[in-house]
């Protein structure tokens, strides 16, 4: 099974669960069910993310490869402070 598919099923459970926990008045199922969610959710944005990143760089490798030196001379000048 895929990354984005298992994320969407999990998120899924999550909100199955946060509801079995607000039927049931159990806050306990409340909070696992909305951190599983939540977090699954905020997993696959990531995903799509970076998906859209490699496909960007894919179709141009120049702004890839500048990008990727800006941010190397830029970590390098903060650590490079200390």
């Amino acid at each position: 099974m895929s990354g984005k598919t298992k994320d969407t099923l999990e998120e899924f459970a999550g909100a199955a669960e946060q509801q079995w926990g607000e039927v049931t008045d159990s806050p306990r199922h409340q909070v696992r069910g909305a951190a599983r969610r939540y977090s699954h959710r905020a997993s696959h944005a990531a995903k799509d993310a970076a998906d859209c990143l490699q496909q960007q760089v894919k179709e141009n490798p120049t702004a890839g490869l500048a990008i990727a030196a800006g941010v190397g001379l830029l970590v390098g000048f903060l650590l490079g402070r200390r």
